[in-house]
């Protein structure tokens, strides 16, 4: 049965690794935690269930982005009961939504979403089938943090009803999947961890000694490798400073993606790339999860990520179709002032929480009230701090509490997160440094081993970089145009014109 309907929905003759079983348990009514590696068609475990069981499939999705991608991709399938519901949509859109939840199979929504009170009323009046947590290695990552309505989820699954749970992830350590399964109260859930090794993709890491050395590389490496490709950066500034280096040292097709541009323009720069309009995305780790492009050939760091499952990530979405592909990253130790600025932003300092408190008890400010975020900036605590002080005063009921232990308490946190923040770093760190083979350093943090070696595998190993190198067809075809000099001048040119 499971067969056919896979087939007539989606048109593939039989089930990946894993998915036939997590499918099995779900309709079984059991909550699923389930670790599948990047490429292994991970919806399809959410999807395929929504055709045996009654009722509504709520996907909560962290990124907005992609939501419309998802239900395009759906519909492409012949499946038409299936909206998207975030903050991009207009009031009148969103009502109408709400208005036709009845008639719905698929509901993509943003965990910030299931906080509104008139979506959950609605919700509560019909049948869930299955409530879904894709890419649930965020709830640990990002729920702490600056996005920690993704802790609410359970409380919200709960209010719903008694529809299972499936959390569903690429990567995730131990640490990450005891907070997932602990934040997503599923103690009780059938566990389904399948090997993450991506044997296909190379990894190399290139050391130099300044920026300008490191620029110079990424450039050698873009020009020489097969495209499309994706070049993550520490900076929204970096984004924009390298796209503008490599718009005119190359001639490829290239733009910057961040979290501080407008929904509008990651819409569109993401469609691009998907499309194969563009051939490189300079972006933050705010690009890439969830996008569904298989070709992609490279995978460039030029700022290491501040943990290894944000590495193991960015890396999986190099070479889905099967082909060998390249990940790379570029380090020099100035980068390292980079990850530490970033933790040290994402929570308040002694001085500023002290601060705060003072304020809290002077002028008896609510704990639930949005004047909290206000007096937090106000006294410094970045965008990021305040929201991750808003939550964790809001787990306190009332105002009649010794404000002195809950200052405490907090300050207490700060310094527990921050530790857990330096651990994951120093780890990321000793990767970089290790002399061992690439692959096995870091499944032995997943308590994984390499099954098969296949070559190319590392740098360690032995990197033949003759095998990603463009044919000399494509190398003379880019000799036939300007040089990157004779392009600036004709930008030069055409700015002294105007």
């Amino acid at each position: 049965m499971l067969e056919t309907l896979l087939k007539e929905k989606f048109g593939y003759s039989s089930f990946r690794q894993g998915q036939k079983e997590i499918i099995d348990s779900i309709i079984h009514r059991r909550h699923v935690f389930a670790v599948l590696p990047t490429g292994s068609g991970k919806s399809i475990c959410y999807l395929l269930p929504g055709y045996v069981m009654e009722g509504l499939v709520i996907i909560v999705t962290p990124l907005l982005s992609l939501m419309e991608d998802q239900c395009e991709q759906l519909r492409a399938h012949g499946e038409k009961r299936v909206k998207a519901l975030n903050s991009f949509l207009s009031y009148q859109e969103k009502d109408r939504i709400l208005g036709q939840l009845r008639d719905l199979k698929y509901l993509f929504v943003s965990p910030e979403m299931l906080q509104n009170k008139k979506l959950l009323n609605q919700l509560a009046k019909i049948k869930l089938a299955l409530f879904v947590v894709d890419e649930a290695h965020c709830i640990s990552e990002w729920g702490h943090e600056f996005r920690t309505d993704y802790l609410k989820l359970a409380n919200i699954r709960h209010t719903l009803g008694t529809a299972p749970c499936l959390a569903l992830t690429a990567t995730a350590n131990d640490h990450v999947k005891r907070d997932i399964i602990k934040q997503l109260d599923m103690e009780e859930c059938d566990q389904y961890i399948y090997p993450i090794d991506r044997k296909n993709i190379s990894i190399a890491v290139k050391k130099c000694e300044t920026i300008n050395e490191k620029i110079e590389e990424a450039i050698s490496i873009i020009k020489m490798v097969h495209l499309p490709g994706i070049l993550y950066c520490g900076s929204r500034a970096w984004t924009e400073q390298l796209t503008s280096i490599i718009q005119v040292r190359t001639h490829y097709r290239v733009a910057y993606y961040h979290g501080g541009m407008t929904s509008e323009d990651r819409i569109l720069i993401q469609r691009q790339f998907i499309d194969g309009e563009l051939d490189l995305i300079v972006c933050t780790n705010a690009f890439g999860m969830g996008i569904n492009k298989s070709n992609v050939r490279l995978v460039m760091h030029f700022h290491y990520p501040k943990h290894i499952n944000a590495y193991v990530q960015e890396i999986g979405r190099a070479g889905r179709d099967g082909k060998q592909s390249l990940a790379v990253l570029l380090y020099c130790p100035i980068d390292d002032e980079i990850p530490k600025h970033l933790i040290d932003q994402s929570y308040p300092d002694d001085d500023v929480l002290a601060r705060i408190f003072s304020r809290i008890k002077y002028e008896n400010a609510k704990l639930h009230s949005d004047e909290l975020l206000k007096i937090m900036q106000e006294e410094g605590a970045s965008e990021t701090a305040a929201h991750f002080l808003q939550y964790q005063l809001v787990q306190f009921p009332n105002m009649d509490l010794d404000m002195e232990k809950v200052h405490n308490k907090i300050k207490s946190t700060i310094h527990e997160r921050k530790q857990h923040k330096w651990r994951e770093l120093n780890e990321m760190k000793r990767w970089i440094e290790t002399k061992r083979c690439r692959r096995e350093a870091y499944l032995e943090l997943y308590n994984e081993q390499v099954i098969e070696k296949r070559e190319p595998c590392c740098d360690h190993c032995g990197l033949n970089w003759d095998i990603f190198r463009k044919g000399k067809r494509e190398t003379r075809s880019l000799e036939k145009m300007d040089t990157w000099e004779e392009r600036l001048q004709k930008l030069l040119n055409n700015h002294l014109k105007v």
